[in-house]
């Protein structure tokens, strides 16, 4: 095992990761798959160049799937870090979802707890 460091930069999404972070079957499912309460809402990261390239080692690393109820689309969980803080990465299971886009929940708001603005670098750290 080994740990790969993906980098970017944190942006404002459309407040779509809120809405299903709030859904109380994906909730559910983070504190079963991940242990963790989620803050209701994402941080999103545009990766670098370099790190949307590597971002297909994510399919070694240990995931959960987010089984989702009708109507809705199925999602990826994997367990991360920014600095030492657990968190996951949410990946959504929907045609042309970017390749350079990652989607961070953890228990805390991010962008409060790190003093993260839009345009803030961070890199987030995974176990594959």
């Amino acid at each position: 095992m080994r740990q790969i460091t993906f980098k970017g930069t944190v942006f404002s999404g459309n407040g779509n990761g809120r809405k299903f972070i709030g859904l109380p079957w994906v909730k559910r499912q983070i504190i079963e798959k991940l242990g963790f309460t989620p803050y209701a809402g994402t941080l999103n990261i545009c990766l670098t160049k370099e790190s949307a390239m590597q971002k297909e080692m994510l399919e070694k690393a240990k995931k959960s799937e987010i089984l989702p109820e009708k109507g809705f689309c199925t999602g990826i969980l994997i367990e991360a870090y920014i600095e030492d803080l657990n968190c996951g990465i949410v990946q959504p299971k929907v045609p042309g979802y970017p390749k350079e886009v990652l989607e961070v929940v953890s228990a805390l708001n991010l962008r409060e707890h790190l003093k993260l603005e839009d345009g803030s670098e961070v890199c987030v750290s995974v176990t594959v």
